[in-house]
């Protein structure tokens, strides 16, 4: 999981993509990078850092131009450096001349790319990204393909979730998987920019308007004279018949205030709340608590339904960052023990129910309930809006080991007993079906094992 912006068509794009990045932050806060052209040459900046840090007034000022692209990251394809950073970019001899950044992940990356080394394509990083344009720049430079003809052959050839930008000199591309695993939106600002980020809280704080979701296997070409949304058929790339998104953007990864996959995000979590809630009538809570904040709206949901108080009873440090992305175990140890906190003298005697959102490795939601228990609570109810993450995700979420999934490795009840909680239930997933419109359209494998492509050719 990343974010990606592109803009065309500002004097300002540069200054306009860091906007946009700033508000998909919560999609990665490992790296940041930004590839500007202004006709004649594409400049770029990448570092280690969040957005405020990495890009000040006199680094987008020394980024000139009307086209630009931008990626936070999130680790999951290649370690943690700044090589990995994107967006990657490939010179000719003409000087920098395509750019590309990426959210998602290839599966069959090792395969493609022993491929590409094959004819001499030379790789700096071990990134996903760079796969993608170093794939594309040999389909044009040595087999001649015009652009969309390269960005048609990288979906017959290269497998997994892929909702990219490609910036040339002259010219914006944005493409997507053909099962449109990870979101990707676009639209026009009302003096006529055009952008495309990862979800459509970027554009709200962008002020763009007539929105439009990239298709499956959609090539959306952008210059000066025209937008062209070039005709593609999905069917042709796919090995299953429809969509596949994932459906952890809506419980956890996304801004509530996002709006993609045709669902308002906050409006799926809230309905995740009131299936909770069902499975528990009569126990009569004191209060409700989520773990702030992509639970939030869980909490309400749960709330609502089953007429108890809701109250923010933990409190977020919001200058750390998300716990479960951070890329290390000590570090998310370290990141909890500093990012939450307990309103004091109100748990105190309290039945709760405790709501948030999953469980992947357990280590955090442990901490936290010891928090709560010595603040006085006098019994805890944890309620988890989604089915128990059992298996590893190929397609942008970091769990690439199964034996780092608690659930894989211990019984319901020895992680009840682990989190130190006085009952545990999860949201099943017949229930988390019943939360969106189109329940087959999404990927459920974290869940269930059922991969709509396949596995990582480097893992089991």
């Amino acid at each position: 999981m990343c974010g990606i912006i592109g803009v065309f068509g500002s004097d300002n794009a540069a200054s306009m993509a860091a906007l946009g990045l700033f508000a998909e932050q919560h999609r990665g806060q490992e790296s940041c990078g930004m590839a500007v052209s202004d006709g004649l040459v594409i400049r770029m900046r990448k570092k280690m850092g969040l957005v405020k840090e990495v890009f000040n007034d006199d680094h987008l000022c020394a980024l000139p131009g009307s086209i630009a692209i931008g990626h936070v990251r999130y680790p999951t394809k290649g370690s943690a450096t700044e090589f990995n950073t994107q967006p990657h970019m490939v010179e000719t001899l003409a000087g920098p001349t395509y750019a590309l950044a990426s959210n998602g992940d290839i599966v069959n990356y090792a395969a493609v790319r022993k491929t590409l080394e094959a004819e001499n394509v030379y790789f700096k990083s071990d990134n996903d990204g760079e796969l993608l344009v170093k794939y594309l720049a040999y389909r044009i430079i040595r087999h001649k393909d015009e652009i969309s003809e390269a960005i048609r052959n990288l979906m017959k050839d290269v497998q997994g979730a892929y909702s990219s930008v490609l910036c040339t000199r002259n010219e914006l591309y944005m493409f997507r998987d053909p099962h449109s695993i990870r979101p990707m939106v676009w639209g026009r600002t009302p003096e006529g920019a055009v952008v495309v980020a990862s979800e459509s809280c970027a554009l709200d704080t962008l002020g763009v308007i007539q929105r439009h979701e990239v298709p499956p296997a959609g090539i959306i070409k952008v210059n000066k004279d025209n937008i062209v949304v070039l005709e593609n058929d999905p069917n042709l790339y796919r090995k299953t018949c429809c969509e596949k998104h994932c459906i952890f953007e809506h419980i956890y990864f996304s801004r509530p205030d996002s709006y993609h996959f045709a669902e308002d995000v906050y409006r799926v979590r809230e309905k995740i709340g009131a299936a909770l809630a069902k499975c528990d009538e009569g126990l009569n809570p004191d209060i409700v608590v989520p773990v702030p904040d992509s639970s939030n709206f869980i909490g309400l949901g749960y709330a609502n339904a089953c007429k108890a108080p809701l109250s923010l009873g933990l409190i977020r440090n919001h200058y750390i960052g998300r716990t479960f992305i951070k890329p290390e175990q000590t570090i998310r140890d370290e990141s909890v023990r500093q990012k939450f906190n307990v309103l004091p003298n109100f748990f105190t005697g309290k039945k709760i129910v405790l709501i948030d959102d999953s469980i992947v490795r357990g280590t955090t939601i442990r901490k936290i309930v010891k928090l709560i228990k010595d603040a006085g609570a006098a019994e805890i109810h944890l309620r988890i809006g989604s089915p128990q993450v059992k298996h590893s995700c190929y397609y942008g979420i970091d769990t690439p080991d199964a034996n780092e999934l608690v659930a894989n490795c211990h019984s319901l009840e020895e992680i009840r007993k682990r989190s130190g909680v006085d009952t545990l239930k999860h949201l099943s997933q017949a229930d988390l079906r019943t939360c969106v419109g189109e329940p087959d359209n999404y990927c459920y494998a974290c869940f269930d094992g059922n991969y709509p492509l396949g596995v990582s050719d480097e893992k089991p």
